[in-house]
Parts: structure tokens; sequence; C-alpha cells
């Protein structure tokens, strides 16, 4: 081929991995105190959601994430019971989504909020993300 073709395609190649994935860059983590979760565990949990975030959100915007507290621990029993896990967690967040509704199974043009992210783990291992939404 030649150099210019190779330069066309390079460019486009840089610029559809550049247009893919979901925005991460000025998501506003809270800080939530725990009893239950150390701030390292929560926050392990919050770095699993912005990846699989930005891998899988293509068209949306991460505005803000968050771990919903403690007094959801009956929840938490339940997640981890139906995944069969010792321990779950869940995050909230809120995210926009533009012109192109993500992936097409998101309203464009609109702001979710209070979205779930529950996340499982055994034996204090990584953090497992199971579901989302809700």
């Amino acid at each position: 081929m030649g150099k210019t073709i190779k330069t066309f395609l390079l460019i486009i190649l840089i610029l559809s991995l550049s247009a893919c994935g979901g925005n991460v860059k000025n998501v506003n983590i809270v800080d939530v105190d725990s009893d239950i979760y150390s701030e390292t565990e929560i926050n392990d949990a919050i770095d699993m959601v912005l990846k699989f975030f930005k891998e899988n959100f293509g068209g949306c915007s991460l505005k803000e994430i968050q771990y919903v507290g403690d007094d959801y621990h009956e929840e938490f029993e339940e997640w981890a019971d139906q995944y069969k896990a010792e321990q779950a967690i869940v995050l909230v967040s809120l995210f926009d989504v533009d012109s192109s509704g993500g992936d097409g199974s998101l309203n464009p043009n609109s702001t979710y909020d209070n979205w779930k992210w529950i996340l499982t783990r055994d034996d204090n291992k990584e953090w497992i993300l199971q579901t989302w939404g809700y």
C-alpha cells in the first residue's frame, strides 16, 4: 500500500478507537463513610465500575458514583445470596447519554440517575461486577 493510504487508515483507526467507550474523565466520586467496607474496598469496587463503564458505555458520560451506604446492608446480603457470594456491595451513579443512545438500549439525550451497580466477592478477593441498571 502507498504511504498515503497507510496514513489514512491509521488515522481512521485512531479516530474510531477514541470514539468508543464511555467517558469517565470528569466523574465525581462521592465519599460515603462505612463501618462495613474500608475506603480501599469501596474504591476497588468503584474502579471496577469505572473500567466497565469506559469499555461498554460508549456515548455516555459518567458524572457521579458512590457507595449507597451501610443502611442497605440487608440488600447486600440478598445480592450475595443470589450470586452465591460471601459479600456484595451496591454503588449508584449518575450519567448522561448522548444523541446516539449509547449502545441503542438507552434513551438518547437523557440522564440516568440512581443507576445501580451490583458487585460481589468471596474471601476478600477482587470484586466481580454482576449486574447493573434498575
